[in-house]
């Protein structure tokens, strides 16, 4: 990772900017700054206040419109709070247009994903893809960030890279890009040598929105210790285990969760993360069902996989954190329509979850229904294990409770 200036000891307060379209409801502008309060925090910052406009679609020069604008710098200069988060990703005009009004640090959502992504960065690999996507991300806007660096200021958006010598020669930053794109190409090659050389065990890969479980579920699966925190983005490195259930063995592997608004350059810089999510046989979509808006989630899963060419592949949508699922239970005289909270589980399984042609509701943390999804996941290994060894047939039986 490119040397950086020193955090901050001190915990940032920020609030949090959106702009609702008429095609976005109220509800969901609540869901993604839920999402975007919890990036915030998982950056170390704590999220004190939000600001919402209306508008047709965001002003073009400051985001929001000049009245949001004004209430948002009383609010800045009264409470003594100088970062902004804005749930979209501004253009380098936006940027300069806000900072010289606001005079605060501003951030958007790309900006605190790629900061996350750096704090979390562990291995060569993984430090290599989100030093690559910071430089490609801060190109367009190299005017703006040297403004910032005549602060000398940490925290969060500022673990950036060049921040030790103002490097403003453009070519110089694409310089350092295309030697990450080397870098990272030499490392694909030794990685796809260590995927040939794993034979011909059927591969299953762990998909989903972030945080919704598959780190845990990969530890009781392989019985590993693979991080698990409930965090967003805890793990970036594809893991890759060998579990046997019953006789038969396969490959299960962990890879990074994908979330809306992915940053193009995160896509770009982590395709051979999701080269195991190509090469795999089977993948296990993982969703929380606790959590509000997991119908989206899986949306945005599905259109990450089909732009990955991966949507045909057998999938096996799981449904976990059943034990943290709640439902309210509706007066027998109420008659407004029922809404996903208001069905229990068993209701939950005839509705169009239940219906998908292979699902399966458990939870990870404490093996709920754990003997199902075994059964489903070993019977989708066995039909591919058994065509590439039919002879061995008779060996693998169909799981049966």
């Amino acid at each position: 990772m490119i040397e950086g200036l020193p955090d901050s000891n001190n915990i940032e307060k920020v609030i949090l900017v959106s702009v609702r379209t008429p095609d976005v409801s109220e509800l969901q502008v609540e869901e993604y700054l839920d999402e975007l309060e919890f990036l915030a925090e998982t950056a170390g910052a704590i999220p004190v206040k939000r600001f919402t406009q209306n508008l047709a679609m965001p002003d073009s020069k400051t985001f929001v419109g000049r009245g949001k604008l004004e209430e948002i710098h009383n609010y800045l200069k009264i409470h003594d709070i100088d970062t902004i988060i804005f749930d979209d990703e501004l253009t380098s005009s936006q940027f300069r247009n806000l900072e010289k009004i606001l005079k605060c640090l501003i951030l958007d959502r790309t900006n605190l994903i790629l900061d996350i992504f750096a704090r979390r960065a562990r291995t060569a690999h993984a430090k290599t893809q989100v030093e690559l996507a910071q430089y490609q991300y801060l190109l367009p806007r190299l005017t703006r960030m040297w403004t910032h660096l005549e602060r000398q200021k940490g925290g969060i958006g500022m673990r950036g890279p060049g921040e030790k010598e103002i490097e403003t020669d453009r070519r110089i930053i694409r310089d350092k890009i295309a030697k990450l794109k080397l870098d990272l190409k030499k490392i694909d090659k030794q990685m796809n040598t260590q995927r040939q050389n794993r034979g011909k065990l059927v591969r299953v890969a762990l998909v989903g929105y972030t945080n919704v479980g598959k780190s845990t579920l990969m530890n009781v699966l392989s019985k590993s210790e693979v991080f698990a925190e409930n965090k967003l983005f805890a793990t970036l490195d594809t893991t890759v285990r060998k579990v046997v259930i019953e006789n038969i063995p396969f490959l299960l592997a962990d890879t990074v969760g994908f979330i809306r608004k992915l940053p193009h350059h995160l896509v770009e810089s982590f395709k051979s993360t999701l080269d195991e999510v190509r090469e795999a046989n089977i993948l296990l979509h993982i969703v929380d069902i606790s959590h509000p808006g997991f119908e989206q989630q899986i949306e945005v899963v599905n259109k990450t996989l089909r732009e990955l060419d991966n949507s045909e592949k057998p999938t096996v949508l799981v449904f976990n954190k059943i034990d943290a699922y709640s439902f309210i239970q509706k007066d027998e005289d109420d008659l407004t329509p029922k809404m996903p909270e208001n069905f229990s589980l068993e209701e939950l399984k005839q509705t169009w979850m239940g219906n998908h042609p292979n699902c399966v509701f458990i939870s990870a943390k404490n093996r709920v229904n754990f003997n199902e999804f075994k059964k489903v996941v070993y019977n989708e290994v066995r039909d591919i294990h058994t065509k590439r060894f039919p002879f061995n047939d008779f060996l693998y039986p169909k799981f049966e409770e």
